[in-house]
């Protein structure tokens, strides 16, 4: 992982001084006066804080001119001049491919779809009174620059002056130098005309090997302020399940659980082993030391499983076979590629 990937997951806490300085120099770079630079612990701090909401009681007013006033018109920066972002040959080719080299726009996109569920929240719960602030904020939410958004048109802009050789001028050198700064020095930042929200990176970001979001037991993404978010390879988890490890999860919860993505993770985590011995479960068949094992209401459909007890250690394994088998020989021939057992020189 180079530096710049690294940077775009980092989870050390920003320098206020040198972001804010960042702020400054990138404003001035594209001709703006100073704003009010202001730097919060997260995402949904921000958001809070901008329009005067408590963390709780989601009732209460929020300040809308306040917020007009303060914040001043969105900023859509161009950080590359038009003239140069034309002589792209192919640059959504190109963002595909960074898009998936890369994991953190895994994460960038999934912070975006929590901070939308958040404004969402706010929205209903406020009804008319501050609706309309919190529904054009939601629509600035396609527009804020992220450590992966930086990265990306840091990335393009040195790809096509390595690639075609030509020289910056001095302005869009100058612009370029304040997209490293913000790079280096800022998490998330929803720049406006007058002020600057500035997003301090999460204290945690974890994933398992093949790059999602992924804990157990923990958050997987989690930030200064106590805002945080379960995730079991790549699904969110709501806290009752995401707070606990695995390990402890029971199977009485799969009889429960209404959502049908939720129930195949608690599946997945908890383990067929497991949930044929804590689960009630009608033995369909027998063979020597198999089972046939069927378990209702604990999925779409009956969960059948060929449940195989090791007679010297006591060991159980079992694996999840089609409902329609009707006899433990059947489902041992499914599992072994329709071999059947007499067949077998040597049970294992």
């Amino acid at each position: 992982m180079t530096r710049s990937q690294r940077l775009t997951l980092a989870t050390k806490p920003i320098d206020a001084q040198k972001a804010t300085e960042a702020i400054k120099v990138a404003y001035a770079a594209i001709g703006l006066q100073e704003p009010e630079v202001i730097v919060w612990s997260s995402l949904r701090d921000a958001f809070l804080q901008i329009f005067n909401l408590p963390k709780h009681d989601h009732s209460q007013n929020c300040s809308n001119e306040w917020s007009r006033n303060r914040l001043g018109e969105r900023l859509d920066w161009k950080w590359i001049s038009p003239s140069i972002m034309g002589e792209f040959t192919s640059p959504t080719v190109w963002y595909y491919d960074l898009h998936r080299m890369t994991i953190e726009c895994e994460a960038d996109s999934t912070l975006r779809s929590l901070i939308g569920e958040l404004v969402r929240e706010y929205t209903v719960s406020a009804r008319p009174r501050i609706g309309n602030v919190l529904k054009d904020f939601l629509s600035y939410l396609g527009y804020p620059k992220t450590p992966t958004t930086l990265f990306k048109e840091i990335y393009l802009t040195e790809l096509y002056i390595s690639s075609s050789g030509i020289n910056l001028s001095e302005k869009a050198q100058e612009i370029l130098r304040s997209q490293k700064l913000l790079f280096e020095h800022c998490g998330w930042i929803f720049p406006f005309e007058k002020f600057c929200a500035v997003c301090d990176r999460p204290r945690h970001l974890r994933f398992d090997s093949q790059n999602r979001l992924h804990a157990e037991g923990e958050p997987a993404i989690e930030f200064a302020d106590g805002w945080n978010f379960y995730y079991y390879h790549g699904v969110r988890l709501p806290e009752k399940y995401g707070h606990v490890h695995p390990n402890q999860w029971q199977s009485q919860w799969i009889l429960t659980e209404k959502n049908a993505e939720l129930r195949r993770v608690l599946i997945q985590g908890i383990g067929y082993d497991r949930i044929c011995q804590e689960l009630s479960a009608e033995q369909i068949d027998s063979w020597q030391e198999y089972a046939l094992l069927k378990i209702d209401n604990a999925d779409v459909e009956p969960i059948c499983l060929l449940k195989m007890t090791c007679q010297s250690t006591g060991f159980i394994h079992a694996l999840r076979v089609p409902p329609n088998l009707a006899s433990a020989r059947e489902a041992i021939r499914w599992v072994n590629w329709d071999i059947d057992p007499e067949d077998f020189s040597v049970q294992t």
